[in-house]
């Protein structure tokens, strides 16, 4: 295990190193100035070379790049352009917003999707699977930016339910904070839901069909146990696998959903430095965004061997 976590962990420095990199050179690629953009349409020359000089882009790329490598080594992720705000104050301020709405939603989607691929698995043929089919096929070709908007119109306006926009922190009111965030967290969460309820689904079937699901039967067992410890328990590894990808997913897609509800999160920051050519900013978010995939995914692994005891972690007996 130990050997297996060493290696997963300098795959991961230079997945980040690699990622900054293609994040340094792409941002700069990007058309537009950021000199001008804090400057101004009508800054002269002499302004505009000051800015530049302030900023560092005066310098080659290569150097740029090391001073970048040197800061985010000490913990630095540099200062915005846009604001003068270090980007570490904007990603401590913006950051818990995306991370709970994440968190929110594949909570209610693991709840949903595995529920319902479970009727459907056992339910074959009848109306569960009916149902629980039309709805994985309705998460996944409905678009969120229009399910968001019907939400808003029929749920917040017309009836009441939620608001439409606002945010509460957890700190400050963990009860007001989910009321606030049970319409975005639904609506970016319908994605995964589905894709979770048709692959628990796909292999509850599977592990139905096997051996010893048929001898655990034949024994006698309640086919609530059987359905419980034998079929949903070795189903969930595949379903792990897909909640741990979508979940950084989710991280890094839910600027849409925080832009329809007007949340003041990660997706709200990362197109205001976008639109103004924020460097320090869209760097941070792409470094924050891989790490967070990292994590995800050394966690799934690691899950594996919890969820079932004969699988380990790097191919131990």
């Amino acid at each position: 295990m130990a050997r297996y976590l060493l290696n997963k962990l300098w795959q991961a420095v230079v997945t980040l190193l690699l990622s900054a990199l293609v994040v340094f050179v792409g941002v700069r690629a990007l058309p537009g100035d950021p000199a001008l953009a804090l400057a101004g349409e009508e800054a002269d020359p002499a302004t505009l070379a000051a800015v530049r000089a302030d900023l560092g882009l005066d310098q080659p790329v290569i150097v740029q790049f090391g001073r970048f490598l040197s800061n985010l080594a000490h913990g630095d992720l540099g200062t915005s352009i846009r604001t003068g705000t270090p980007v570490t104050d904007l990603l401590a301020a913006t950051l818990p917003v995306t991370i709970w709405l994440a968190l929110y939603a594949t909570v209610l989607a693991v709840i949903i999707g595995v529920a319902g691929g479970a009727l459907a698995a056992t339910y074959r043929g009848r109306w569960p699977e009916w149902v629980a089919n039309a709805f994985s096929l309705g998460g996944l070709s409905v678009p969120h930016f229009w399910l968001g908007l019907l939400a808003i119109l029929y749920l917040a306006v017309s009836l009441g339910a939620f608001p439409a926009s606002g945010y509460v922190p957890v700190s400050q009111n963990p009860l007001r904070a989910l009321y606030y965030l049970t319409l975005p967290a639904v609506i970016l969460g319908t994605g995964l839901a589905a894709v979770v309820m048709r692959q628990t689904r796909s292999s509850m079937l599977e592990t139905l069909s096997t051996d010893y699901v048929r001898t655990a039967r034949a024994k006698g067992l309640p086919r609530g146990k059987v359905l419980r410890d034998y079929a949903l328990r070795n189903s969930l590894i595949v379903v792990v696998t897909i909640i741990g990808l979508q979940l950084g997913g989710l991280i890094s897609g839910a600027v849409v959903t925080e832009r329809i509800f007007g949340l003041p999160g990660f997706g709200k920051l990362t197109l205001d430095s976008v639109f103004s050519r924020d460097y320090p900013v869209i760097q941070a978010v792409v470094v924050v965004v891989t790490a967070a995939y990292i994590v995800i995914n050394l966690a799934v692994d690691v899950l594996y061997s919890v969820i079932n005891p004969r699988i380990r972690v790097g191919g131990e007996s």
